[in-house]
């Protein structure tokens, strides 16, 4: 009986072992995903809009509205990344540009993807992106630097208690995730 009892203690260690194995590689490839899917459904964490088209309303210069820019690196990614300034002054209406910097120190090719969440949440629909390197996923080669531009809009009817947005990326790193695609292929 004891010996039978060993084997199935076994048995299991040896199951509970192989789910921790496979769970440690099958969740850093579905996290960004999942991530942008739940942000979506919940409308949670400030979670901005993919791609807007830029309609001239005019500019309303009687008011300024302070964007501050937070660059967050995941636990996994080695790279370096930063906003080039960390708050820019903008009038509601006007087309602004800044740009994140990064930078791949390892000595192969990376892919990262950049997700954003913006802050206060009920600005998120007021905020409006026309070029954003988090549309896509970023590939940099061994030890290559490059700037990624932002391109935004801040909404001429943000509600004028709003003086101050905070846009925050964190980067993750899907090199592995970009090897499956049928794209990366390319």
């Amino acid at each position: 009986m004891a010996e039978q009892e060993q084997t199935s203690i076994k048995k299991t260690v040896i199951k509970l072992v192989a789910t921790v194995v496979v769970m440690l590689f099958f969740v850093p490839l579905v996290m960004v995903p999942l991530y942008d899917v739940l942000c979506e459904q919940l409308g949670i964490n400030g979670k901005t809009g993919g791609r807007y088209e830029v309609v001239d309303a005019g500019i309303d210069t009687s008011r300024t509205i302070t964007v501050q820019f937070i660059a967050t690196i995941n636990d996994q990614m080695p790279w370096q990344f930063r906003p080039s300034v960390t708050e820019l002054k903008v009038h509601p209406g006007a087309i602004n540009s800044t740009v994140f910097y990064a930078k791949n120190p390892r000595d192969y090719r990376m892919v990262a993807q950049a997700i954003p969440s913006l802050s206060p949440g009920r600005a998120t629909e007021y905020f409006h992106k026309t070029e954003c390197f988090c549309f896509n996923q970023q590939p940099l080669a061994a030890g290559a630097e490059a700037d990624m531009p932002l391109q935004f809009i801040v909404d001429r009817d943000l509600p004028a208690d709003i003086k101050t947005i905070t846009l925050s990326y964190t980067i993750f790193d899907v090199t592995e995730m970009a090897k499956q695609s049928p794209v990366a292929s390319r």
